[in-house]
């Protein structure tokens, strides 16, 4: 999901909103005297499967823990993130365990003393999760582990799809927008997307990016943050000529993207748009703005973002990032311990199970029992090379910039061109 980057940019950010989380969150706190703690643990999984799975996680841990007391507190995705855990640090008042999307955010994080090296207390662990890893170790030391590392792609409505008289996914941008003319034919909405909330949006200029560029290209722009190959302006390009076709919900500008039955998931689950491009957390999103808690069960499908034609960029390669947990600075012992639970592979094989995302831990694949996951799984395994969302490899000024400037172009405002001159002056503030 959209991240924010670089130090200054966020410790500026969290001294204005320092106050917010102060009454709300509050370290694991210990007697002394009888070795009783209490674990604060902050999570985005506000609706099951998720929201009651990461409870259960917590009762067993407790039971297995005599002496351990777990807090939960399910926090929207985009509150937790952009509010609630910044002030949090920033205020010295932080959770014990808290959400961990990795990147450049976790870098932020650590050079400002706020995050837990944990390097000598998880080498099991990391022996089992493997490369997955990488997104949550900064210079060479673990910061955190992932639970779930997935791949981006459409979901979409099989029973829509067969009604517009669509036979296969499209595999190249032309099939898609041949398919949304079908779809519009049809009378139905080709695509919902929630841009009021920008990352959804700026998630179809990384994926063109991504088709378009080639892998060693996308690699260095991480790195230097320079973006002057005419890849990055014709990803903005294509875009926009994608965006003339109108292939999206009325109102899509002030569409939130996972909040409530109106929210672009919403829409899909409810049969009310075809598809969405979308992280592999989607379907349980779904699952909790249907009124059954079901979703769209076996009408959901998925498949790869299209190839672009003129396009250098790797067909094989897939957009991606996963979901993790740190513990702060001021978390006691026990929340190591928390965390290798989590990351334990009979943990994991129970995740897996709820649909929520693809886990990392060697001895869960099990767990993934759902086609269109198993559909992920595959993808994510034999990918090239999985290019990590592109405002966590950025930073917070190059990726805001960013996910701003393609907001404009949904708008309807400025270029491919101009997006990527904001990221240049980004990049050099």
């Amino acid at each position: 999901m959209a991240i924010k980057r670089r130090t200054g940019a966020v410790l500026a950010l969290l001294a204005t909103t320092a106050l917010v989380a102060t009454a709300c969150s509050s370290g694991g706190t210990g007697d002394a005297n009888n070795g009783n703690v209490t674990i604060t643990w902050w999570h985005n999984g506000t609706n099951d499967p998720l929201l009651g799975y990461w409870q259960k996680v917590a009762d067993d841990f407790t039971k297995a823990h005599p002496n351990v007391k777990i807090q939960i507190s399910a926090v929207q995705n985009e509150e937790l993130q952009k509010t609630k855990i910044p002030a949090a640090l920033q205020g010295n008042n932080p959770p014990d365990l808290f959400q961990q999307w990795g990147g450049g955010e976790l870098a932020d994080q650590v050079e400002a003393g706020k995050v837990m090296d944990i390097s000598d207390k998880v080498s099991s662990e990391l022996s089992l999760i493997g490369g997955s890893a990488a997104g949550w170790q900064v210079g060479g030391k673990t910061y955190g582990l992932p639970f779930s590392m997935g791949v981006e792609g459409f979901w979409y409505n099989k029973a829509q799809f067969t009604q517009a008289g669509i036979t296969d996914t499209p595999k190249t941008i032309a099939d898609l927008t041949a398919d949304v003319a079908k779809l519009k034919a049809a009378g139905l909405v080709p695509i919902a997307v929630g841009a009021k909330d920008k990352w959804p949006a700026a998630h179809y200029w990384y994926n063109f990016a991504l088709r378009n560029c080639t892998t060693k290209v996308m690699q260095q722009a991480s790195v230097d943050k320079k973006f002057t190959d005419a890849c990055f302006t014709k990803a903005g390009d294509d875009l926009q000529s994608f965006i003339n076709t109108k292939p999206f919900n009325e109102g899509f500008l002030a569409t939130p993207a996972q909040t409530g039955a109106t929210s672009s998931a919403g829409l899909v689950a409810n049969g009310k748009a075809a598809m969405e491009l979308m992280g592999h957390w989607d379907p349980s999103v779904m699952q909790g703005l249907t009124e059954d808690r079901k979703g769209l069960g076996d009408k959901l499908g998925w498949f790869a973002f299209p190839t672009v034609a003129g396009g250098n960029g790797d067909p094989k390669a897939a957009l991606g990032g996963g979901d993790g947990f740190s513990c702060s600075y001021k978390a006691p012992p026990a929340c190591v311990d928390l965390l290798k639970y989590i990351a334990s592979a009979d943990v994991q094989k129970g995740f897996a199970a709820t649909g929520a995302g693809l886990p990392v831990t060697k001895g869960s694949e099990g767990g993934v029992t759902d086609t269109n996951m198993k559909s992920l799984l595959d993808s994510r395994n034999s990918a090239s090379y999985v290019q990590l969302w592109l405002d966590v490899a950025y930073g917070n000024n190059v990726g805001g910039a960013l996910n701003d400037g393609v907001s404009n172009l949904f708008a309807g405002h400025g270029s491919g061109k101009d997006i990527v001159n904001a990221m240049t002056t980004a990049a050099g503030q």
